[in-house]
């Protein structure tokens, strides 16, 4: 239990007594949400957030019903409907029957569970990893499961990640200047604390005094976002941009603040979406730029393997002519924003007055010392001049222009993503051969590598430290998954290194390599499919795209020994003062950039190379699947129990 818990929800089985297989639902102060995001079944009469649930002083809880069914409340002997939108105030012993007669929960107050239970106290303490093991030996004395294989896997789960000999993350530590050179793993719930070093929470990014807040994303749960970080209460304007509809979006217009603008871009091709996941803050001093794979939910930012980049920038000086030169990284930025649509508002800014926001706005800041090139797409039917502005054909564009080592010369690719598409081997073709693009020193190609995906399989999500669950957010139908010519590019998900062998990946990235070390890196909310990707069509001229999508990449470009230490939210300006006074001496020197694993070995002090630690979570190179693995697909059906006694679908 984290800070501000109140108790728990414990699931009950039909003759109300503890459901041990099945997990318990933490209650903290503020708002919480308990529905289908909560209790994974497939009962479609469970919204997914069917109850709103508040804490009292004195430890009860008031119960808003937010679905349109009823929900039922028993306490002592005492049986009581609550209909949709009625309160209901519920004490430590009492159940609620989220539809009547199913789907039982127990309110346990923390406070009188502390007091009933003195060992309960130190149970809370272990991390969420030992508590699988827990409740699942738990659940097999019980119940007399016989399931040896499971029983062992859960029981040996924490042993299994803490007694890796390659736990590289531990020495993943970043000088505050070289933070933008390199991405960052979010932190998950329940891994010992070595395995989130360096790693970082939204509250760790979202920070300082806002002025204006872009949010770019998916799935958006406005409440778990409000409680989460709750400095964006206190910004001034929020514009929310994402992918939802239906029910959900008329959700959040309900609950947004009144301060908020929520716009869904437009989708000219059917079955496209809004993916881009990123964050736009504006600063007095400039603007935080944040490119992830996390959608705004509360299991993306506690449970899953995500990646995150961001980099701070100033404010161009009006004065001086250089600091208003055009880089990439601004062109890829104010294309992809203007091709959002962006609602056009005024905002009152210090020095600026009333100003207008919009996409031409962004160009009012310097991003000249950008480490990173943006790669989006953008959906519609591009050709002639945009053909070459987005997609897999704006990433071929990139690495054409390109000089890497020869030691990439027909080096292998690695595609990790967590969703994928329906995909043909001419499709294959076209998409290794823009991620193939480059040249050596002597001017000669790259070539084509050798692709393989890396992707859980069955027996990764069942033992995960979410069990089957994971694979809700692993969605790939079996018809995507089992196709023949696919056999040839599986890998596993290994990452022993990261502790993150039981963490599912929904971090998406795609790369380069030769051994540990890398060509280039993606770090990207693209997944492998045609959507996100698109296609070429009528003889090459034409790139089809369905969805939007952002991602980061990293290259071993020439860059400034000095040129990262400006932050929109340190004290003072000595960091920009520091960058400027190099910036006006005499020319500075400049270094290559080798980018490598958590687990490269040399020297760190190669000649003219600056060695850049990429927190890559997987294992490279990747281990091939073997005649027992299964790829994970989620519309299979699984018999074999879980670490939480589960089968698939719940």
């Amino acid at each position: 239990m984290g800070h501000g818990s109140i108790g728990f929800l414990i699931p009950l089985d039909k003759n109300l007594e503890e459901d041990v297989s099945a997990r318990k639902i933490a209650l903290s102060q503020g708002p919480n949400f308990v529905g289908r995001d909560s209790i994974p079944v497939l009962d479609k009469r469970l919204s997914r957030k069917h109850i709103l649930l508040n804490s009292n002083p004195d430890g009860s809880l008031e119960i808003v019903v937010e679905s349109s069914n009823p929900i039922v409340v028993r306490s002592l002997d005492q049986r009581r409907k609550v209909l949709s939108g009625e309160k209901v105030k519920v004490k430590g012993g009492d159940i609620v029957e989220l539809i009547p007669g199913h789907h039982f929960l127990k309110y346990v107050n923390l406070s009188d569970e502390n007091k009933s239970s003195p060992v309960s106290n130190q149970k809370r303490k272990c991390n969420e990893v030992t508590q699988v093991d827990t409740d699942h030996r738990r659940a097999a004395k019980g119940k007399r499961i016989d399931n040896s294989q499971d029983e062992a896997m859960a029981r040996n789960l924490k042993e299994d990640i803490e007694s890796s000999s390659m736990e590289a993350i531990r020495g993943f530590t970043i000088d505050n200047d070289k933070l933008p050179l390199t991405f960052r793993l979010l932190k998950v719930q329940g891994l010992p604390a070595w395995a989130n070093t360096s790693c970082v929470s939204i509250t760790d990014v979202i920070q300082g005094d806002i002025l204006l807040a872009f949010l770019s994303n998916y799935m958006v749960d406005i409440d778990w976002l409000l409680s989460a970080c709750q400095i964006l209460k206190k910004v001034p304007h929020v514009m929310v941009i994402h992918g939802e509809s239906d029910g959900t979006l008329d959700y959040m217009k309900m609950k947004k603040p009144a301060n908020w603008i929520l716009h869904k871009p437009p989708l000219p091709i059917s079955y496209g979406t809004h993916h881009s996941k990123a964050m736009l803050l504006v600063y007095a001093k400039g603007i935080r730029v944040i490119v992830h794979t996390a959608n705004l939910i509360h299991i993306d930012w506690n449970n899953k393997s995500q990646g995150l980049w961001m980099q701070d920038f100033p404010w161009k000086d009006q004065t001086n002519s250089s600091s208003n030169m055009v880089c990439g990284f601004e062109t890829d930025l104010i294309e992809y924003l203007s091709a959002l649509k962006l609602p056009e508002f005024i905002a009152k800014l210090p020095a600026l007055e009333n100003c207008k926001i919009n996409s031409s706005f962004f160009k009012k800041f310097d991003y000249s010392e950008s480490a990173v090139r943006l790669v989006g797409s953008v959906p519609g039917y591009h050709n002639g001049s945009n053909l070459k502005k987005w997609g897999h054909m704006k990433l071929r564009t990139i690495l054409q222009d390109c000089v890497f080592d020869k030691e990439f010369r027909n080096s292998p690719l690695a595609y990790q993503f967590s969703s994928l598409g329906s995909l043909d081997e001419k499709w294959m073709s076209e998409f290794a051969t823009s991620l193939s693009s480059g040249v050596t020193e002597d001017k000669k190609p790259l070539g084509l590598g050798e692709s393989l995906i890396i992707w859980p399989t069955v027996e990764d999500v069942r033992c995960s430290i979410e069990g089957y669950g994971a694979g809700g957010a692993i969605p790939s139908p079996l018809k995507n998954v089992e196709k023949e010519f696919l056999k040839k590019y599986w890998a596993k998900w290994a990452a022993k290194h990261s502790g993150r062998c039981r963490s599912m990946p929904h971090i998406k990235t795609f790369t380069r390599y030769n051994g540990q070390d890398l060509a280039w890196f993606l770090l990207t909310s693209s997944n492998l499919s045609k959507a996100a990707w698109g296609a070429l069509q009528k003889n090459n001229s034409q790139l089809m795209i369905r969805s939007y999508e952002l991602g980061v990449l990293f290259l071993p470009t020439q860059v400034k020994e000095h040129g990262y230490r400006f932050s929109c939210t340190n004290n003072g300006n000595k960091a920009l003062e520091i960058s400027k006074s190099l910036e006006s001496g005499s020319e500075m020197k400049k270094k290559r950039r080798k980018l490598v694993t958590l687990a490269w070995r040399g020297s760190e002090n190669m000649d003219s190379n600056e060695v850049i630690r990429l927190p890559v979570p997987y294992e490279l190179p990747p281990k091939r699947y073997t005649s027992q693995d299964i790829p994970w697909s989620w519309d299979r059906r699984y018999q074999t129990k879980d670490v939480y006694g589960q089968i698939w679908p719940r």
